[in-house]
């Protein structure tokens, strides 16, 4: 079932995971993307702020969007998003972390422009199996409404 629109009343929508992250990872995408040291050396990461080794913030964005896909963006009628309001990283993830995925729907309206659409703002955050908080991101969605995804 596709979900649409009217899916998506404000408030807790779901939580998906928990997703364990490996240093092997952490350190691949550093190498490819995010060449920092603290997110590829234990020796540096150890001197810095982060004291240890911590994945990149946008690698956590990377899987964080991974999880809203398999978790519910796959099967809903989303037309893309016109950007992110807010990103937020409160904490470092590390190597060995699971982590999980929380999504409020913070705000649904309809389209006054396009009224077969509506656009539902999510405040998405995630923590580690700790229920230490790591990130949060606000971002709004243009999903179809259920009678636009009938008529397709």
């Amino acid at each position: 079932m596709t979900l649409s629109f009217e899916d998506f009343p404000p408030g807790h929508f779901g939580s998906f995971g928990p997703r364990r992250v490996t240093r092997e990872e952490i350190i691949a995408f550093a190498s490819e993307f995010d060449p920092q040291p603290m997110h590829l050396d234990d020796e540096a990461a150890n001197a810095s702020m982060l004291k240890g080794l911590s994945g990149s913030g946008w690698h956590l964005c990377s899987i964080m969007m991974r999880m809203m896909c398999d978790g519910y963006l796959l099967r809903t009628a989303s037309l893309g998003s016109p950007g992110v309001d807010e990103m937020r990283w409160l904490a470092p993830f590390r190597p060995g972390d699971d982590l999980t995925l929380d999504v409020e729907v913070a705000q649904a309206r309809v389209s006054q422009s396009r009224p077969e659409t509506g656009i539902v703002t999510f405040k998405c955050s995630v923590r580690n199996g700790a229920g230490q908080k790591l990130c949060e991101m606000v971002s709004p969605i243009i999903i179809r409404r259920r009678a636009a995804v009938a008529a397709n």
